[in-house]
This record gives structure tokens, sequence and C-alpha cells, in this order.
């Protein structure tokens, strides 16, 4: 079994530290609390989770064939990072709508990951790239997809930390308030990005 190794880890690396709805949600909320961040991230490798699962087994494929679904899933992850934007920037002293409980950061988490469509279509187009077209395909996706899962997860332990760190800049008089508006203003611009792909 040849992977592409090489070229599927420095592809799936610039696609894990570029900046998405997902590392907005886990600063902002890690700014917050190291534990928020936490929770939050463990939210979003869920969702990565869910998506590799769906990946493995085809059915991610059968969704991105079928346009009138693949719509409804832009549509809806769009107008969930539209709501996130707005309670973002409505917010006053939180760096989101505060959460009622940490089960709700988790959600908020898994939910922003699941109903992001670039995550679908990531594991659709980088993994199939990097198989060997001579061996089995359900091993080979299955061990890339555990990979992607494990890298994004080892890149939120380390965004998380850092991010919680901020939390004393944020505390300056002024400071935090640019942060909000510009976490709010980043989340509905990715809306509109979702749909625009």
């Amino acid at each position: 079994m040849h992977i592409a190794w090489t070229s599927f880890l420095l592809a799936l690396v610039v696609i894990t530290i570029v900046p998405g709805p997902d590392f907005v949600l886990v600063t902002g909320n890690a700014v917050r609390g190291v534990r928020l961040g936490a929770l939050t991230a463990l939210g979003v490798v869920t969702g990565l989770l869910v998506h590799a699962v769906l990946a493995t087994l085809g059915l991610s494929a059968l969704v991105a064939a079928a346009p009138a679904a693949l719509w409804a899933v832009k549509a809806i992850g769009a107008a969930y990072l539209l709501y996130l934007g707005v309670m973002t920037l409505r917010s006053r002293g939180a760096t989101a709508a505060p959460p009622r409980s940490e089960k709700s950061v988790f959600l908020r988490g898994m939910l922003c990951d699941l109903l992001n469509p670039k995550v679908m279509l990531t594991f659709l187009s980088l993994i199939p790239q990097a198989m060997d077209p001579a061996a089995p395909p359900l091993p080979q996706a299955a061990l890339l997809s555990a990979v992607t899962v494990g890298v994004f997860a080892a890149f939120w332990t380390c965004v998380v930390p850092t991010a919680g760190r901020l939390a004393r800049l944020l505390a300056r008089p002024g400071v935090r308030p640019v942060f909000e508006r510009l976490c709010g203003a980043a989340l509905i611009g990715m809306a509109a990005s979702v749909l625009a792909v």
C-alpha cells in the first residue's frame, strides 16, 4: 500500500493552521477560560470524527454528489455561523453568547464543525488523492481519516492554552470589545463564504 504521505501531510498541515469558523469559536471561548476552550475544541474534534466516519463509509460522497443536499448543508451551516456571529457582536463581556452549561459549549463546537461543508469537502478531496488506487479503499480511508482527526486534535492542544493566555491582554479596557467585534465579523464573513463556495 503506497499512500502519498508527504503531500497528504503537507496539505493537511496547511488546512489545519488556516483559521476557519472552528478556530474563531475555540479561541473566542478559550479567552474566557481554558476549560471552555478545551470543551469547544473537544466538540470540534467530535464533529471531525463524525465527518471522518461518514467519509470513510462513503455517505459524505453521496451528499456532495446531490446538489440539493449539498446546498441544504451549506445553507444550514451558513445560518448557524451567522447566528454565532450576530450573538458574538451583541454580547458584552463575552466572546460569544454566554453558554448555559459546559454541555452547550461542547455542542456549539460540534455543530460548528458538523455544519461546515468545507470540512466535509476536505475529507472528500484530500483523502482520496492520497490513497493507493491498487489497494483496498476502506482501510486507507479509515487510516487517513484517523490521522486527519489526530492532527487537528494536536493542533487544538496547542491553540487552547495559547488563546487562554490572551485573557490578560483582553482584560485591558477597550481591548475586549474590539476582539469581540473581530470574532463576530469573522464568523459572519465565513457564513457568507460558505454559501459562495
